[in-house]
């Protein structure tokens, strides 16, 4: 999955990163230990303040990133803050499938922001740059979105993924067999290829992983 990078990204996030991962999967119920390993991430983070959970390199870098770019953070948080809140507050983490619920797992272990995309979806190229005021984007669990100043990615019908909610086009359902994942790093940080791999580990344990590929790209 090539990515362009736009002027406007380039020059807001020089330190960007990305972790691309496809792989061809089998989306089903998550299993008993997947399940147990994101209850136990749940109650592992749930005492941390949300100072704690904005202090963390990558929570830090990306809410950074959104100010550049002149979005509110506190609005708009990046989705593994999301997330680390959602553990804070005891509200658990919604159950989609094992490839999402692998995802999430890892975005909120890590702090790294996840796109998880059908790759069938989308319709190369695909650029990254910043959200325009009025572009239309309907997000997974939030409906429209206001996506002026966020990091978006689009392609060639339009913006399809952003760090704060991926889009219902290009959702990760049950008839999903090729996917595109792409971690976020912002700030050039060396936890993000352990991160990429453990993601790739629970995708082949729990999701039936097969053609598996890995890149990190600036």
């Amino acid at each position: 999955m090539n990515v362009t990078l736009l002027p406007e990204i380039k020059q807001a996030c020089p330190t960007l990163r990305l972790g691309h991962l496809t792989a061809q999967i089998i989306p089903a119920p998550s299993p008993e230990g997947l399940s147990q390993a994101i209850d136990q991430a749940l109650s592992h983070y749930s005492g941390l303040s949300g100072e704690a959970i904005r202090a963390l390199a990558p929570v830090a870098a990306a809410r950074a990133a959104y100010k550049r770019l002149g979005k509110d953070p506190s609005r708009y948080r990046p989705a593994a803050e999301s997330l680390l809140r959602r553990a804070v507050k005891g509200q658990g983490l919604y159950r989609i499938n094992s490839a999402v619920d692998a995802l999430n797992l890892v975005s909120m272990t890590t702090g790294f922001s996840i796109g998880g995309y059908d790759a069938t979806q989308i319709d190369a190229p695909i650029t990254f740059g910043c959200g325009q005021p009025d572009e239309p984007y309907e997000g997974i669990g939030r409906g429209l979105l206001n996506i002026a100043g966020l990091p978006v990615f689009r392609d060639a019908l339009g913006a399809f993924g952003t760090p704060t909610s991926d889009s219902v086009r290009t959702a990760i359902g049950p008839e999903t067999r090729r996917i595109w994942m792409v971690m976020l790093d912002f700030g050039g940080d060396p936890a993000l290829e352990p991160a990429l791999a453990h993601l790739a580990a629970l995708l082949t344990q729990h999701a039936g992983a097969t053609n598996l590929w890995m890149e990190v790209a600036e």
